[in-house]
């Protein structure tokens, strides 16, 4: 199989059937054995009754229907794990990416050789201030930090090489950030494609403002996890480390002076070194117990699955 389309949704009722007839045509026209992955979380609306109805009509359409509203990248984890394809293209399901941009970055990760391919909306049809200038700020702060050089992180448009998906872990809100966990995994070889960016047909966004506070929040977490994950201590040892050297200073310094330079001068206890080295020997010996837990949590953490799948079509 060539291609998988792996594509998330929540209450898109209106735009599936003409989503599936572009996608279609495209595939029909190039050429391409695919398979369409539609993952329904947790819709409201009669979604998942579309995604039954082209399932039985078109073998070539698989769903999964979440028990709840899990997140997009949950929905990721859930499709990814089904796709067979040779080459994995997702997308979102508003109308907003272009179907026919799938061949061309097909041909990237098949002929160029790229591990991954992510699009760029250079030209939006979004609210400048409510989506634009905070995606703007976004993925700078996105590149400075993870130093994976892309203009779009967000861009739900993406292809993926087969063993990239298969490899990396998307859980919490990391969707993002897929670039980011495919190169920490060793897939290096990463590129961008200006795709055209269309304004929504139907409905409403499903994503607010907050998803850029989220976007920062987790932004910290990734860049936390990739330099510190696998071994925590290497991070809380080295501040913990610092802190006790700063206290045993201070302490010293405080040992000395009483004993043999000022032995008159006021207690130990009434001067502000004392609270100093205080402080940093229990901040400290406390960043050595973060580093300790840390390492035990890593090595006795099990795998999970964090979603409820309520139904399949296809599968």
């Amino acid at each position: 199989m060539n291609i998988s389309i792996v594509i998330p949704l929540l209450n898109e009722e209106e735009s599936l059937n003409e989503l599936h007839r572009w996608i279609a045509s495209v595939m029909q026209s190039n050429g391409f054995l695919y398979e369409l992955i539609f993952i329904d979380d947790g819709s409201t609306d009669d979604s998942w009754k579309i995604i039954e109805k082209l399932s039985s009509e078109n073998p070539e359409v698989k769903g999964i229907r979440f028990q709840k509203n899990y997140g997009k990248s949950q929905a990721l984890h859930a499709g990814f794990a089904m796709a067979k394809g040779e080459v994995i293209i997702t997308m979102d399901a508003d109308l907003q990416d272009n179907p026919e941009e799938i061949p061309e970055l097909y041909k990237m990760v098949t002929e160029d050789g790229f591990d991954l391919v992510s699009g760029w909306k250079k030209k939006r049809y979004d609210s400048v201030l409510s989506k634009n200038l905070p995606s703007k700020l976004f993925n700078y702060a996105a590149r400075k930090t993870s130093g994976v050089k892309l203009h779009d992180f967000n861009c739900g448009l993406k292809a993926y090489q087969k063993d990239v998906i298969k490899t990396i872990e998307v859980t919490g809100e990391m969707h993002r950030y897929i670039p980011v966990l495919a190169k920490n995994a060793g897939f290096s070889n990463i590129s961008e494609k200006p795709v055209l960016h269309q304004a929504r047909k139907y409905g409403t966004t499903k994503f607010g403002a907050e998803r850029f506070i989220r976007g920062f929040l987790d932004l910290i977490t990734i860049w936390f996890l990739s330099r510190f994950g696998k071994r925590p201590m290497h991070l809380f040892g080295a501040w913990g480390a610092f802190m006790l050297f700063v206290g045993f200073c201070f302490a010293l310094f405080l040992g000395i002076d009483k004993l043999f330079i000022n032995p008159s001068a006021r207690l130990i206890t009434d001067r502000p070194e004392f609270f100093i080295a205080l402080v940093a020997m229990v901040l400290g010996s406390q960043f050595f117990l973060a580093g300790f837990l840390g390492e035990l949590i890593l090595r006795s953490k099990k795998e999970s699955q964090n979603y409820i799948i309520k139904e399949t079509v296809n599968s």
